[in-house]
């Protein structure tokens, strides 16, 4: 989820953070509704909310995280290490939930999604420096990919309840039986969006710049708090949910609301 420290784009950091900020409000709207059954934010059980507005948050966060995996110098460590991280992250959410008995269980999310995503470009980067194969065919290659992929989210859903095989649950399949899960992200078309950034990320920033003017280090000032999430997306991912939570329950417990 991070780009490479040298020649940084602080247009993508900003984005990230954005989406990385709207997703966070929308964790505390959740927390705020579901968990601790406050009447509010009735958004989140509105179709429009989730057939627009959360796809288009997901949308910037997985396409610029697609656009900077072109910095990247080492995509297989990258995504070797986000995928423990993504394995460790289930490993906790399950014994949380067995344990604790607060229900949280992470089976595959957006930290799994991008580790799987980050090591199939790593694929085909092995594959574009071991071959002759023109950057450019590459490029058709990935967003063809791409294209495809996102446009098999829509169909997948045929096979809703087909099995039982939790394998099946990351491609996104409505699974019998599946335990019920906190958050998930399938891979159609979430991959599909990401190959698209790649792509995007390999045309417009070939010499892994910023395309802002130049001269021009940073955004405005009123941006970089965000700059400063999109930098830090991985540490601040993992940390926000806890906290958020627990932060509210103990507002909730001084208020008398928690026994």
């Amino acid at each position: 989820m991070m780009a490479a420290k040298k020649n940084r784009a602080p247009e993508l950091d900003f984005l990230r953070g954005f989406a990385l900020f709207m997703m966070i409000l929308m964790h505390f709207a959740y927390d705020l509704r579901f968990e601790f059954k406050l009447p509010v934010f009735g958004f989140l059980t509105d179709n429009w909310f989730w057939a627009f507005v959360h796809p288009f948050f997901l949308v910037i966060f997985v396409g610029v995280s697609g656009i900077c995996c072109t910095f990247s110098r080492n995509n297989l460590f990258r995504g070797l290490k986000l995928l423990g991280v993504a394995a460790g992250l289930t490993a906790v959410t399950w014994l949380i939930t067995k344990l604790a008995g607060i229900y949280c269980l992470i089976i595959f999310n957006v930290l799994a999604l991008l580790a799987v995503s980050i090591l199939l470009y790593s694929f085909i980067q092995f594959i574009e420096k071991k071959t002759a194969i023109r950057p450019a065919v590459i490029n058709v290659i990935l967003g063809l990919l791409g294209t495809y992929f996102t446009a098999l989210g829509r169909s997948i859903t045929y096979m809703d309840y087909s099995t039982t095989n939790l394998v099946f649950l990351p491609v996104g399949f409505e699974i019998k039986n599946a335990p019920p899960v906190a958050d998930s992200m399938d891979i159609f078309p979430w991959m599909g969006v990401f190959l698209i950034g790649c792509v995007i990320g390999r045309i417009c920033y070939a010499k892994k710049e910023s395309l802002l003017p130049a001269g021009s280090e940073k955004l405005h000032p009123a941006a970089a708090p965000f700059e400063f999430m999109g930098r830090h997306s991985l540490l601040i991912y993992l940390a926000h949910q806890p906290l958020v939570y627990g932060i509210l329950y103990l507002i909730f417990l001084a208020l008398g609301k928690i026994r």
